[in-house]
């Protein structure tokens, strides 16, 4: 499965602590065997991605954000990456590892994806995407077909997004407009779907930033399936203890310093993580306000339909995208 990891604190992390140290990482869980969940292949190595927004605003550099892309089979053997990520700081980090769903293996099919101070990315894939791409592109105005680089269902996904934006271009975004964005650009695949009379659910855990909010979603465009899994963590400190790379989640007081959304775990601590419930988006505000939200349409269960409950996650398991229950703390991770 791809998986990514998002970190949002009120203070800049180190990228090592999110993408190379923790025994339980993205990076290690695509890397190592006896950590991955999803057996189809003995790894993930379709590229990786990690963008980030400098802490401190450069009038001459821009809000823009950094990103940096590779091809390498994973982070571990990225000498590259690992030397960036012990000197670099940010609030705000999107990181991505792929296993190819749709889309050839190049530097432009690496998430995150990026438009202005827009960062996106994806997990999951759209149903069937070859029998609604040529549609997809005719409804696109100019500017968000020219940005697309590459050929996954993904980046045509981002296109769609910034099309949804009153002004891509503008100079700030704010959440609600994100938010309606993110709405629409799930209805109109739906819609685009029916228009094609597909029947394979689309698995869309997005994720979107400008820098300030962030969106994410875990969705799935059926009232029988679950979703690909999604979590989420906050507290006032994310930091290692003992030995190994385990880290935990702290959470000293009321405050929500930080703000962690990943695909899979990334402690082994069962108390540091919720999963967000299938076909519900959940809104990061740019003053650390976490809010939960349904995304309602025609394939939203309420969690007091008996249906909620009956949602198989075969499709999802069969696809990569799911993950297991936090486990308890282990001493010993391999053992896993």
């Amino acid at each position: 499965m791809c998986r990514f990891v998002i970190y949002k604190g009120t203070s800049p992390v180190q990228l090592s602590h999110l993408l190379t140290r923790p025994c339980h990482s993205i990076i290690n869980q695509a890397f190592d065997s006896r950590l991955r969940l999803d057996r189809r292949r003995p790894m993930n190595g379709d590229g990786f991605g990690v963008g980030w927004y400098d802490s401190v605003y450069d009038e001459e550099l821009g809000s823009q954000p950094c990103i940096f892309t590779s091809v390498t089979p994973t982070f571990r053997n990225n000498a590259n990456l690992t030397r960036l990520a012990e000197k670099i700081k940010s609030p705000l980090v999107f990181g991505h590892v792929r296993a190819t769903t749709a889309g050839s293996l190049s530097l432009d099919n690496c998430h995150p994806f990026s438009y202005g101070k827009l960062m996106f990315m994806h997990n999951g894939s759209i149903g069937e995407f070859h029998l609604i791409k040529r549609r997809l592109q005719q409804d696109l105005p100019d500017v968000a077909f020219n940005l697309v680089q590459g050929n996954t269902d993904s980046e045509w996904a981002f296109a769609l997004f910034v099309s949804m934006l009153p002004n891509p271009d503008a100079k700030s975004f704010t959440t609600e407009t994100l938010k309606e964005a993110m709405f629409k650009t799930i209805a109109k695949l739906n819609e685009f779907a029916d228009e094609a009379n597909i029947t394979e659910p689309s698995l869309l855990n997005f994720c979107v930033t400008d820098g300030e909010t962030v969106i994410a979603t875990r969705y799935v465009s059926s009232r029988t399936d679950e979703a690909a899994s999604l979590w989420f963590s906050s507290g006032t400190s994310f930091s290692e203890f003992g030995e190994g790379g385990h880290y935990k989640m702290v959470k000293a007081d009321k405050r929500e310093s930080i703000i962690m959304i990943a695909s899979e775990p990334l402690t082994f601590e069962r108390a540091d993580w919720m999963e967000l419930k299938t076909n519900n988006m959940i809104v990061i505000t740019p003053k650390m306000n976490l809010l939960q939200i349904p995304i309602i349409d025609k394939y939203y269960v309420p969690p007091s339909d008996p249906a909620s409950l009956a949602r198989t996650a075969e499709f999802a398991r069969e696809k990569g995208l799911l993950a297991h229950s936090v486990v308890s703390h282990v001493a010993n991770p391999t053992e896993i």
